[in-house]
Order: C-alpha cells, then sequence, then structure tokens
C-alpha cells in the first residue's frame, strides 16, 4: 500500500518500532508484503477493548477519592499499617491508562499510514495483564466497597452532559482512521458492517442528551441555598479528629454543626472517641503497651487523660493537607488530649455551634448506663438543649422523656406508617435520590448527608437541595460560593445541537478527504501493477 501525503518513511519506521517492538524501516516492511492479518485485527480490538476498561477505571478511581480515608482507616484496622493507598491508586491506574493510550495512539497512526499492525509478545502480554489488574480491582471493589457503585452513578448526574461531549469528540476523531480502514479494505462485508456499527453508534451518542438528567441543569433562580457545613469529628484534614483543636477549626470554617463519636470510660465519663480502640488515634502502644489492644471503655479516665491524642496526626498524616500546617498549628498538634464530652460541650457552647453525636458500642451489655452518663453531662452543662443533636436509636423514648429538648436526629428514611414525623435525618450521601432529597424538602425534613469531601459531590447535592453535609473538607467546601457548575434547559439545548452538528460535519468531512487520497492513489497503483507485469512477461521471455 502506498502511503497517504503526509506520512513520511521515517515517521513510519518510529512508529513500527515502537509498535512492533523491531528496527525495521517502512520501505523493508513493504518489500516484504507483510499485511495486518485477522490474528492483528483481533489484537487491535483487544487494545481498544482494554484501553476503554482503564478508561472507566481511571473514571471510578476518581470519584472513590471521596470515600477513600474510609479505605485507608480500614487497611489500619486490619493490618495496622498507615498509608495514604489513593496515591498507590492513582500512579497504578496512572501508569496503566498511559501505557495503553500510547499504543493504542501508536495503531491509529499505523493504520493512518498504510503500515501493518503487528503487535509484539511484550506489548500483548503487558495488555492481557492490565486487563487483568483491572479487572480485579473492579472485582475487589464489588466485594468489599459495594457502595462505591451508587457513588458513580450519583457522578454521572454532575458529569453526564461533559462525558457525553467528551466521548462524541473521540468517536469522531475515530472517523478518521476508521474511513481510512474502509477505503483500504476490500472485504465488502467488513466495510458495510464497520460503517453500520460506527452510524449506529454515532447516532445513540447523538440522541443520548435526551437520557441524561441532572440537577444541576436548572435556572439560577431555581438553586436551592447552599448546604450548611456539619464538621466529621472536627475538621480533620486541619487538627487531629474528635480534639478540641479540630473543634475550633470547623469553627473556623463556619461549620454549624460539630460532629463526634462519644464513649463512656470504665469509671463513667463520656469522652470522645470514634474507634474501639485507641491504637489510630493515641500513643496508647508507648504508654500502655499491655493493653493497647484493649477496647477504650476499659481504660479509666485518668488513664485516658495520659495519652496523647496528636503526635500520630503529624507522623502518619491521614491526609495531605498536613505538610501545610504552621509551625504555631504544629506545636498545638502536638499538646492535644482525649477530650471529655464535657470539655466538648463547653467550647460547643462557647462558640455557638450544635454538637452531634453517635454514643459507642451500641452493643455493650451496659449500655443504658452509657445513655444515663451521657444524659447527665450534657443536662448539667448548661448547654441549649436545642443545640444537641441526638443520634443514638437506643433507648430513644427514654432520652425523649428525660430530656425532651434535644433535637433527635434518625439515621434512617421516613417510614409510611410513621407515629411522629421525623424532622431530621442523617444518611450516607449514597443512600438518597435525588427526588428523594427535594421530597423531604417540600415535607420541610432536614437532610443531612455524609461523607461529603470533594467540590463535584457537594456541588450537585447543592443542586438537588440538601439541607447540610458532614465533611472531612469544611476549608474546601466553606470556600465555595457557587456549584462548581449550573446551566439552564434552553443553554444545554443549544450546547448538545452545537456539539452534535460540528460532530457530523467532521465526521462527513473526514470520510470525503480520506475518499479523495483513495482516488488519488488508485491511478499510480494502478499503473505500477502494469508496469510490474510487463517486467515479469519479459523476464519470462
Amino acid at each position: 500500500m502506498a502511503d497517504p501525503p503526509g506520512c513520511c518513511h521515517p515517521c513510519a519506521t518510529c512508529l513500527l518500532c515502537l509498535y512492533s517492538c523491531q528496527w525495521i524501516t517502512a520501505k523493508k516492511e513493504k518489500r516484504k508484503g507483510l499485511r495486518t492479518t485477522k490474528c492483528d485485527c483481533s489484537w487491535f480490538l483487544f487494545l481498544f477493548c482494554v484501553f476503554l476498561f482503564t478508561l472507566v477505571w481511571l473514571y471510578f478511581a476518581i470519584i472513590i477519592l471521596n470515600d477513600f480515608h474510609n479505605f485507608n482507616e480500614f487497611i489500619f484496622k486490619q493490618q495496622k499499617l498507615w498509608l495514604d493507598w489513593s496515591l498507590v491508586l492513582l500512579i497504578a491506574t496512572a501508569v496503566l491508562i498511559t501505557y495503553s493510550t500510547v499504543l493504542l495512539v501508536l495503531a491509529l497512526c499505523l493504520q493512518l499510514c498504510g503500515q501493518p499492525l503487528k503487535l509484539h509478545w511484550l506489548h500483548k502480554t503487558l495488555l492481557i495483564i492490565t486487563a487483568l489488574v483491572v479487572a480485579a480491582a473492579f472485582t475487589g471493589l464489588g466485594i468489599k466497597w459495594a457502595e462505591e457503585w451508587k457513588s458513580a452513578r450519583i457522578s454521572l448526574q454532575e458529569t453526564g452532559p461533559f462525558l457525553h461531549i467528551g466521548i462524541v469528540g473521540g468517536m469522531t476523531l475515530l472517523a478518521w482512521p476508521l474511513a481510512s480502514v474502509i477505503y483500504r479494505t476490500r472485504n465488502t462485508g467488513l466495510k458495510v458492517f464497520l460503517l453500520l456499527a460506527y452510524c449506529a453508534v454515532m447516532i445513540a451518542l447523538y440522541l443520548a442528551p435526551l437520557g441524561i438528567t441532572s440537577p444541576c441543569i436548572m435556572e439560577e433562580s431555581q438553586l436551592p441555598p447552599k448546604p450548611a457545613l456539619v464538621g466529621h469529628r472536627g475538621a480533620p484534614m486541619l487538627a487531629p479528629e474528635n480534639t478540641l483543636m479540630s473543634l475550633q477549626k470547623a469553627v473556623d470554617c463556619n461549620v454549624q454543626v460539630f460532629e463526634t463519636d462519644v464513649v463512656v470510660s470504665a469509671d463513667g465519663v463520656p469522652f470522645l472517641m470514634h474507634d474501639e480502640k485507641l491504637t489510630r488515634t493515641t500513643d496508647v502502644q508507648e504508654v500502655f503497651p499491655e493493653r493497647a489492644d484493649m477496647n477504650s471503655t476499659a481504660f479509666n479516665w485518668t488513664d485516658l487523660q495520659q495519652l496523647n491524642a496528636g503526635k500520630w496526626f503529624l507522623e502518619r498524616k491521614p491526609f495531605p493537607t498536613v505538610q501545610s500546617l504552621s509551625d504555631d498549628d504544629r506545636d498545638q498538634v502536638a499538646k492535644q488530649r482525649i477530650p471529655s464530652l464535657e470539655q466538648a460541650l463547653e467550647a460547643a457552647k462557647e462558640s455557638n455551634i450544635s454538637i452531634m453525636f453517635d454514643l459507642r458500642p451500641e452493643n455493650h451489655s451496659d449500655y443504658w448506663s452509657f445513655v444515663n452518663a451521657t444524659l447527665d453531662v450534657i443536662l448539667k452543662s448548661g448547654i441549649p438543649l436545642q443545640q444537641v443533636l441526638w443520634l443514638p436509636d437506643g433507648f430513644r423514648e427514654q432520652v425523649k422523656e428525660r430530656a425532651p429538648g434535644v433535637q433527635q436526629i434518625y439515621g434512617r428514611k421516613k417510614l409510611q406508617d410513621e407515629k411522629e414525623p421525623l424532622r431530621r435525618v442523617n444518611l450516607p450521601y449514597q443512600d438518597m435520590s435525588f427526588e428523594e432529597i427535594r421530597q423531604y424538602r417540600r415535607d420541610n425534613i432536614s437532610v443531612n448527608l455524609y461523607v461529603v469531601n470533594q467540590p463535584w459531590l457537594f456541588s450537585v447535592l447543592w443542586c438537588s437541595g440538601v439541607s447540610s453535609v458532614t465533611t472531612n473538607a469544611c476549608q474546601v467546601l466553606k470556600e465555595m460560593k457557587h456549584p462548581i457548575w449550573l446551566l439552564p434547559s434552553r443553554t444545554y439545548l443549544m450546547i448538545w445541537i452545537v456539539v452534535d452538528c460540528v460532530s457530523f460535519l467532521m465526521i462527513l468531512w473526514a470520510f470525503l478527504l480520506l475518499k479523495k487520497c483513495s482516488q488519488r492513489r488508485q491511478p499510480v497503483e494502478s499503473e505500477t501493477d502494469v508496469l510490474l507485469t510487463k517486467i515479469n512477461s519479459l523476464m519470462q521471455d
């Protein structure tokens, strides 16, 4: 085959070298009479599928970053090893997507240059490994972290319009190598199949916006108020979680509620702690090495006060933001101790913010005494009871009788036969659809969703009308004055029409231009064939 205009032999040689791992010039390759076989086409199709597979995984990897701190905590509890596994995830994903993308681009360029697609066995092996690694990642995600599939569904509401534009653009560029294949091949059946398949895909893409819905496709005047911020264990990106410093940092971020977890010590003192054990957020392994694996409820308050609750934050760096702490903040972090509930209530009262908490562990045999001890501290603290949001379900009715002013917040959706109407719910952000959020808003039910860290997720929940979100990244979300994007329906319709029209014209241009190129080459190739035939006949004579 002749090379198309603009495809020089040195360029074709370099492409062949990278794709086939053999330093053979394009002229020699041509003289050998090598052609792209059906097996080569199968490997190209496999390459294209692996590229799409890794691209989808890249999208998932970006989405699950919102919840990756939970994964880091899970690994620590299992292996006692702290590492920011999100960096490992992103680096590995970047390597896989870069490799498959480079190979695909090489293959498409070789096709445009009229060169055979002879993929080297090393690339074939690496492609199989890539496919297996990504498949294992998806399998692990489905088994151990199934709720992230719901996160992906939510993300499509935010990114759907832009994904549509990107996919249309990618398929439009694919028209060039596809047209080259169609005009080069002599197999009529293959030509018809490729053309019909491509047309079907493009028609589906052109009509896809009819099925795309997003809460952020609305008029500016319809945008609900910005959701209030609830500090998840305070401001854990700026200070050690569940400490007084974390509470103060959350106040500085203009949060309205400090969310925490309460545990009761062996001598009946409620204090702030999330984990059952103290190993992750204190230096208990140094101070009480023989008791490090005991539950936090087994320690009395005197022992707990001997533990440091801040040094781990500087050593393990649970968030990248730790690197940017000032010297004063670092000194303050190193001095943090486990706070009692009484201290936290006093700080919340002084800062005029609410406090919301779980009481752990709910399966404890002496849980009623935990409830009583906690209520005693609340009632003695002098904090206005409307600033206390009670999450635990255990003995809720008794809590209502003893402290009727405490705000009850439920970790479930409302029931059809609800005796007492709910006023507040606290749920994972994956558990409520946008329709439900809007219905709760109409029913005057306050909806708090957790844990929301990424601006894209905050934006889509803002557009949905959620009342508040629990977040680790209050310092980021407080700066957002507007959702990332907001499009009126008419504007989105115009963008849709323009993108589809431009895409159609570019595809038409690609096919017409390559058709002219193939027609120009045809006479030259015919004359060459005639000349070669005459030379062969003379040599035979």
